[in-house]
Formats: structure tokens, C-alpha cells, sequence
């Protein structure tokens, strides 16, 4: 290890010199005692929570991919014009799902024709009429405590489980029932005749720009804290580093040797970091297993880091960490009694570390204004453009808290000792708030990104939500009359409104080229139809047409009496005319917005007024009041939709849709920061109990000299406040000034939302606020007399 006279060796090869000095570096990381594991461990822990979020980062894809795989498999609709003919190899599949307590659950009745109709991916056998194999989430949530109002709407007997391949999460509710007589649901009544599952003829979609731009953000603006972390971590225990250098200088190693055995040492914590990663790596893949989080949820096995990813991960975390080192101690001057950075520092300069966020917003600039129509982005200039503009936080955040805590003046002793701390190392206390304002700097872009175009892909129904707050279409051969009873005497149901809709054609329905002329027909009790139209007067046996609406004007033109109209068949199968002649005398109505954000047109009946042969010519609706006061209302009225038959599909209204692929994007987004959050505190707290380790005889000399603990915990909390509200600050104003230009980019007006700019700087701020309080009971037991006991 050293020459006689105990000089370390140097000379020789320049290269195996390089190696030779990391290698030195190595050993004393792992063989200076306590002292010496303990700041390894520190490094260790800081970097692997990195790499651990950078390795399931790198299993996204493959998640995504194996999802979409398994969704597609599944597949269970009759691609083409025609479904196929029954056979010894067709199965008939119809659609059950429901929702329990906002909770998705896929559900499906099935009906095998022959010895070789299709099995569904991950089932091993039919289930029998009244039988039903299920998820394992499914199979949990149904012996639960409090799931009675699910089993009665799940009834089936569990005779089996749902495999991994038919499943796109480990916690999706899904299940297959046994049924019969679903071939008369054929054709538009709610089940399909299928020979294969899954989509035989694929075709790619385009891709929305907007959307490949959000994905492009998301990722470099969750992936940022995590490199910045790993950055930070492998700079603790800066100050005792400082005195082993100088003791390295005085045994006789040059100023070169020396910064590359630091370097060594860093590597150490960063090889160490990998092990420790790779274990967080695997206790988090098995975790995922078990969590749902924004109704997503993943198959441990399918986060499965790309092999490339992996290996990149694996040589860039090293390699950062030598650069990082060596880039630290550029202007460090080593000698044999010391280290030249305990004397007041150079001032740091602003002019090059402005290029980074200028180069930035050059990058970008040439995409103003392309919004979706002008073809993709540029996904190279859109992530180096946002990149440098978030490293730009990293090196502008030293030289502000430099500037601003050079230019606090007096105070309580509190501030004083906290001030005095951070004027001796801003750049220690600003590398512990980069992480934060990196993360709350993107947040604020990404808001005002997603809110900005969130316009584009949420779109009104139409639904009048305070009127009604569900709909359910009865299928064909349930009567209407005693559907609207079975609702309106159900728990929690305020107001049912049941009405019958078809369709009037000029001609026969089953000619080559069908009716000329059509409108509608709407039939009804007398309150239910005063929801679509001002009427008069009404009573039992009335009829009225509609003066004409935005859709169908043809109700007046057509109302001639002694005219023969005819009504559009409910049942493909059934192909005979239904006639109705126009009576003279029908009364003329103003149609009004109905439950839906359209005017009806057309003819409106009352219940008598329906021939008793056009009753099989209308389908039914009913559009339900919800008292949403008391609890699991919706589950009461989805409970007797199932009762009056399995297929009835009850759909929740709501004012506006949201796009899927956009929900997904955002939920992704939730996802990865709750991740990044959870490293954010993990790491900062990690750091927190370095520096106050450090500073454990520094705070023992203070308490001896007769410092208040009280007045101690203060400083430690100013240390903290002053540089996140400086870190705060700055990442609002690059956070709003990126946002603006990501907007311009769209060609999406431009507009803060004050109120969530205000709310993600606050979540950065929590997590410090929770990392300082963690932090405390450490610190008072690091509060007395005898930390300056020594060996």
C-alpha cells in the first residue's frame, strides 16, 4: 500500500495509475473502521434508492407492452361486417361489467357452442351455468366484510381463478360466468358470437403529437430528481472527506492522486449503492404486486428492466459518481495541513450558469406553435430543451442561496448560528434542496401543461347530472312498466324516468335502401315526457309532434294524417313491418334540452297511445335520480338493474369524458411522482442525518458551552427554511417559464392556474417540513455534553 518511509507509490503507466488510485480509494472506503462503513452505508443507502427508482423505471416499457399484450389477447368482440355462424367452434360471450365503490370490475357471461369453442386467455375450462371463475383480487374482495351488496350482484359459485395471462394487473376484479340462452342477445343485444379471442387484423393507430410530447415531459421531469439525488448522495460526508485528503497529502500522495482516491471512494458508495438498488429493486417489484394505485396495478414479473437500460444504469451510476467527485474538487486546493475550502470561497459566477437554461429554451424555441397539426415533435430537441432547463435550477440554486445568505444580517441567536452555518457552505445546503426544486419545477411545467390541453381531450356528454345521475337500458323483452316499479321503490332512488325510443321511416325498414325520411318516437308517462318537451296539457292516450329540433326536423312533414309510417324493428331477427297510421288531431309540442344536451324530434306518445304491436319496436331507458347521501346509493340501483337481468347496463353520468390514453398518461404521471416523492423525503432525509452526524462535536461544544437545545433545533430549521424558499422560489419561476413555453409549443393558450402552482410548491415544501421533523429526535440525542467524548 505504501513505500517504506510511508510515502504512497506513484508513478508509472498512467492509466494503471488511474486504476490503482480508485482502487485506493476502494479499500479506504471499506477499511477506515466505524467511521469510515458509516459514510459508505450513507452513500450506499442515498444511491440505491436512486438506482431502485431508475430500475423500475427502466421495466416501464416492458410493463406497458405486456399489458397491452394481455388486453389485446383478450379481445372479445366479432371483428368484420358479419359475426360467424353458430358452430361446433364458436362461443357466445356478452358483457356483465360493473363498478363497486368506484372500482372497475370486468365482468362477462359465457356460452360455448361446441367441444371447441374458445377458451379465454388464462382460463383453463368453461364454468357451468351459475358458476364463475374469478381473479385473485376478484375471489378477496368478494369474502371480504362489507362485499354483500357486490355478491348479490355476483352471485355465482367461485369453481376456479382467473390465470396471470388473462389478467392485465394483479389487482384487477374480473371474473367469467356460465350462462345460457345468450344466442337470443345476438345482434345488437349485448352478446357477440366469436371463434378466436383477440384482434385478428390490428391496425396502428396515429399517435396525437400532444400526447407523445406529455409522455417525452413526464419521463425527463420524473427521472431529473432521481439523477440530482444520486448526484448529491455521493458527496457525503464532505467535510470529514476534506481532513482524510490532507492527511493523504501529508504521507506524501500528489494533489492528482488524491482526487482520484476520493473519486475511489465515492465509486466505493456507488457500487455499494448498485447491491443495495438492486435489493430495493426486488422488495419494490414484489410490493408493486400487492398495491393499486389510480386503479393501476402490474405483475411483478413483468418488471423486468431492459437488459440495455439495466447495463446502462449499472455503468453510468459509477462513472457519474468519479465525475462527480472530480468535478467537486476542481477548485479545491489539498495541502498537507488542510484544505483551502475552510477559508472563505471565490464567488461563484452567474454568466455560465445561465447558458445551461438559455441553451434550453433555444432547443425549444423552434417548436413554438407546431401544436398537433404540423406533425411530431422533435423528441430529441424536446428532451435536451427541458433537460438543460432543469439542470439549469441545479446550478443557478447554489449561487442564489450564496448570494441571498451573504446579505442576511442580524437576528435572534438562532437565525445568527444558522446564517453563519450556510454562509460557510451554501453549496452543501443547496445540493440537499436541488432534488426539490428539480421535482416542484416540472410539477408546476407538467400542471400547466396537462391543464392547459386538457380541454382537447375532455369533452361534455351532455348529460344534465343534476336532473339525473344514471341510465339504464333495458334489454329487449323486459317490460319498461315494471322496470321503472322495481327503481322507484329502491333504496337511495329519488326520481325514475322511463321512456321507450325508435325510430318512424317513411318506407319499410327492410327495403334495399331503407326509409328517405326518419325521425324519432319517444313514448312515456306524462312526467317523463315533460322532461323533453313543453307540453300543453297531457293524459293517458295523448300524442303530440315535436316542432323540430337540431338533429331531426322531418316530425311535422310527416304528420299528415292517414300517412303510414314504419317503425324500426328493436330485433335485427325479426323483419316484419310494424305499421303505424297517423291519426289526425296530434297535438303540436315545443321540444325542449332533455336529460341529454340535445332537442328531441319527432313524435312523443303516451303509454296508451302505443299500439300493442309497436311495443317490441322501442327500446327501453331509464334515467335515475340518485340520493347520493346515502352510502353505496349507486350499488342499491346496480343491484336491481342485475335483478332484472344480467346483461342491463346501468352507466354512471357525468358532466364531461376524459380521453383514455390522456388519463393514462396523467395517472402515469401521479404514479411516478407518489415514486419520486417518496425518494425525494427518503433521500433528503438520508442527507439530513449525514450533515447533523458530521456536526456532532460542533453541536456538543455548543450545548457545554450552555446553548439551549431549543435554540439549537431553530438553527437547524432556518438552515433548512431559507434554502427550500430560495429553491421554491426558483423553481416556480423556471417551472412557470418552461410551462409557458411547453403551452406555446401546443398552440394552446396560455393561463396559470395560481391555485396549482401554489399547491405543488406546497407538496415540496411538506416533504421538507416532514424530513426536518424526522430529523429531530436524532438531533436531540446528539444535543449533549458527552458527543465530545473521542478515541
Amino acid at each position: 500500500m505504501s513505500e517504506p518511509g510511508g510515502r504512497l507509490p506513484h508513478g508509472g503507466n498512467r492509466k494503471w495509475g488511474l486504476a490503482r488510485d480508485l482502487g485506493l480509494g476502494v479499500r479506504f472506503a471499506f477499511s477506515g473502521g466505524r467511521e469510515g462503513w458509516i459514510r459508505a452505508v450513507l452513500t450506499a443507502v442515498g444511491v440505491g434508492l436512486g438506482v431502485a427508482v431508475l430500475l423500475l423505471t427502466t421495466a416501464v416499457p416492458n410493463v406497458l407492452a405486456a399489458r397491452h399484450d394481455r388486453e389485446q389477447a383478450r379481445l372479445d368482440w366479432a371483428f368484420g361486417e358479419s359475426q360467424p355462424a353458430r358452430a361446433d367452434d364458436t362461443l357466445l360471450i356478452a358483457q356483465a361489467d360493473t363498478e363497486f365503490r368506484d372500482k372497475d370490475v370486468r365482468g362477462r357471461l359465457v356460452e360455448p357452442e361446441g367441444a371447441g369453442a374458445p377458451l379465454p386467455p388464462g382460463v383453463s375450462r368453461f364454468p357451468a351455468a351459475g358458476d364463475m371463475v374469478v381473479s385473485p383480487a376478484l375471489k378477496e374482495l368478494l369474502d371480504a366484510d362489507g362485499s354483500q351488496l357486490l355478491r348479490q350482484r355476483v352471485p355465482y359459485r367461485i369453481v376456479g381463478t382467473i390465470g396471470r395471462t388473462g389478467l392485465v394487473g394483479s389487482q384487477e376484479l374480473a371474473y367469467y360466468a356460465g350462462a345460457t340462452g345468450l344466442g337470443s342477445h345476438v345482434d345488437g343485444g349485448g352478446a357477440t358470437r366469436l371463434r378466436t379471442f383477440g384482434n385478428p387484423n390490428p391496425t396502428p393507430e396515429r399517435t396525437d403529437p400532444v400526447l407523445v410530447l406529455l409522455v417525452l415531459v413526464v419521463i425527463v421531469v420524473l427521472l431529473m430528481p432521481v439523477a440530482v439525488f444520486i448526484a448529491a448522495a455521493v458527496r457525503f460526508g464532505g467535510e470529514r472527506r476534506d481532513r482524510r485528503l490532507a492527511a493523504l497529502r501529508l504521507i506524501g500522495s500528489d494533489g492528482r492522486m488524491t482526487r482520484r482516491i476520493a473519486a475511489g471512494e465515492a465509486m466505493a458508495g456507488s457500487l455499494l449503492g448498485l447491491v443495495l438498488g438492486s435489493v430495493f429493486f426486488v422488495i419494490g417489484r414484489e410490493a408493486a404486486g400487492t398495491v393499486e394505485v389510480m386503479g393501476m396495478s402490474v405483475w411483478p414479473g413483468d418488471l423486468n428492466p431492459s437488459p440495455l437500460l439495466a447495463a446502462l444504469v449499472t455503468l453510468a451510476v459509477p462513472t457519474a459518481a468519479v465525475l462527480v467527485t472530480l468535478f467537486a474538487l476542481r477548485g479545491v486546493v489539498i495541502e498537507p495541513l488542510g484544505v483551502v475550502r475552510a477559508a472563505k470561497p471565490a464567488r461563484r459566477r452567474l454568466w455560465w450558469r445561465l447558458l445551461m437554461p438559455v441553451a434550453g429554451l433555444a432547443l425549444l424555441f423552434p417548436m413554438i406553435g407546431q401544436g398537433r397539426e404540423n406533425g411530431d415533435f422533435n423528441e430529441y430537441l424536446v428532451t435536451g430543451g427541458v433537460l438543460l432547463l432543469l439542470v439549469g435550477i441545479t446550478a443557478l440554486l447554489p449561487w442564489l442561496v450564496e448570494t441571498v445568505v451573504a446579505r442576511l444580517g442580524r437576528g435572534g441567536v438562532a437565525w445568527q448560528l444558522a446564517v453563519r452555518r450556510l454562509q460557510l457552505s451554501s453549496g452543501t445546503a443547496a445540493r440537499m434542496v436541488n432534488g426539490i426544486a428539480v421535482a416542484v419545477a416540472g410539477a408546476i411545467a407538467l400542471q400547466m401543461l396537462f391543464a392547459g390541453v386538457d380541454g382537447d381531450y375532455s369533452k361534455p356528454t351532455g348529460q344534465d347530472v343534476t336532473r339525473a345521475q344514471m341510465q339504464v337500458r333495458v334489454p329487449d323483452g323486459v317490460p319498461l312498466d315494471d322496470t321503472a316499479r322495481k327503481f322507484a321503490g329502491t333504496e337511495a332512488v329519488r326520481k325514475v324516468t322511463a321512456l321507450w325510443e325508435g325510430y318512424l321511416g317513411d318506407s319499410s325498414w327492410n327495403g334495399e335502401n331503407g326509409p328517405d325520411t326518419i325521425t324519432e318516437l319517444t313514448v312515456g308517462d306524462c312526467p317523463a315526457l315533460r322532461e323533453v318537451a313543453d307540453l300543453p296539457s297531457c293524459k293517458d292516450g295523448d300524442m303530440f309532434v315535436l316542432d323540430g329540433d337540431e338533429y331531426s326536423a322531418d316530425g311535422p312533414k310527416l304528420n299528415r294524417p292517414g300517412k303510414k309510417l314504419y317503425l324500426e324493428n328493436a330485433s335485427s331477427e325479426d323483419t316484419r313491418d310494424t305499421v303505424w297510421t297517423v291519426p289526425a288531431g296530434i297535438v303540436p309540442a315545443k321540444s325542449v334540452k332533455g336529460l341529454v344536451d340535445y332537442e328531441r324530434g319527432g313524435f312523443l306518445m303516451t303509454r296508451g297511445a302505443l299500439p300493442a304491436q309497436a311495443a317490441k319496436s322501442v327500446r327501453g331507458e331509464v334515467y335515475l335520480s340518485i340520493d347520493e347521501s346515502v352510502p353505496d346509493a349507486y350499488e342499491y340501483a346496480r343491484n336491481t338493474a342485475f335483478a332484472l337481468d344480467p346483461l342491463a347496463s346501468p352507466m354512471d353520468w357525468a358532466s364531461t369524458r376524459q380521453d383514455t390514453k390522456f388519463t393514462s398518461i396523467r395517472n402515469g404521471l401521479f404514479v411516478g411522482s407518489a415514486c419520486v416523492l417518496l425518494l425525494i423525503g427518503a433521500s433528503l432525509l438520508v442527507s439530513q442525518l449525514e450533515q447533523l452526524r458530521e456536526r456532532k462535536k460542533l453541536l456538543s461544544s455548543l450545548v457545554a458551552f450552555g446553548t439551549r437545545r431549543r435554540t439549537l433545533g431553530l438553527s437547524v430549521l432556518w438552515q433548512t427554511a431559507i434554502p427550500i424558499a430560495l429553491g421554491l422560489l426558483l423553481a416556480t419561476t423556471v417551472g412557470l417559464t418552461l410551462g409557458i413555453v411547453l403551452l406555446k409549443m401546443t398552440d394552446t393558450p396560455v393561463s396559470v392556474d395560481w391555485a396549482s402552482v401554489l399547491g405543488m410548491a406546497g407538496c415540496g415544501a411538506a416533504v421538507v417540513v416532514l424530513v426536518t421533523a424526522l430529523s429531530l429526535p436524532p438531533l436531540m440525542r446528539l444535543l449533549r455534553p458527552d458527543g465530545l467524548r473521542t478515541e
